[in-house]
């Protein structure tokens, strides 16, 4: 942690109810074991990275502290995406932070978010298909998913091989920092059919 911004930040966040009530500290760990997902792959962090479905600032606000990278926090809910805007203009916040206020199947086919990052993180975006879906086209050939998982369930149960394939992802299978997370790679360019038009992911998933 470099300063008293993010602490500051995300104990804001939750006085206005965008995080949930816990301590901070725990939740800034779960945060950081998104980190620990990619430096696991990678030695140096991603050049550029999306927060999918931002709401609060997590695992996002965590992720710009440590990297000071260029992050795009994407969500489509107005409040909490102005919370962040507010928070990343506030003294000692990193650079790099933008906030985009759209839903995911449509900001994924605009040129300049499209297939641009290194890296996407979703802590509860929606279901496994839901999330893959609406995460895939953001992604670079060879980018990383990386999604906080329950702990209970088997990866094998929730990830399907076959839906997650026509997507054009292999998944890693499941890290634990702490918690869970699915880690999942883009192997293959995405069909144009993907994602699918808003809602159509939820309606209509996958797997």
């Amino acid at each position: 942690m470099n300063s008293d911004w993010l602490p500051r930040a995300l104990e804001e966040s939750r006085a206005r109810g965008f995080l949930g009530p816990q301590a901070i500290e725990p939740q800034i760990s779960h945060a950081e074991g998104f980190a620990l997902c990619w430096e696991a792959l990678k030695q140096t962090p991603p050049a550029d990275l999306l927060d999918l479905g931002s709401g609060g600032g997590l695992p996002g606000l965590v992720l710009l502290d440590r990297w000071r990278c260029h992050e795009v926090f994407l969500d489509s809910m107005g409040k909490r995406s102005n919370f962040l805007k507010e928070a990343l203009a506030w003294p000692g916040a990193p650079e790099g932070g933008e906030v985009i206020i759209a839903r995911a199947e449509e900001a994924a086919r605009w040129p300049e978010l499209e297939e641009k990052f290194d890296l996407v993180t979703a802590r509860s975006f929606g279901p496994p298909a839901v999330t893959a879906e609406c995460a895939v086209r953001f992604l670079k050939l060879g980018g990383v998913l990386v999604v906080s998982e329950p702990p209970g369930e088997r990866s094998s149960e929730r990830w399907s091989e076959k839906g997650l394939a026509i997507l054009g992802f292999t998944a890693l299978g499941r890290s634990r920092f702490g918690t869970a997370y699915e880690v999942l790679v883009k192997e293959k360019p995405t069909n144009h059919e993907y994602p699918r038009t808003s809602g159509t992911p939820k309606k209509k998933p996958l797997f």
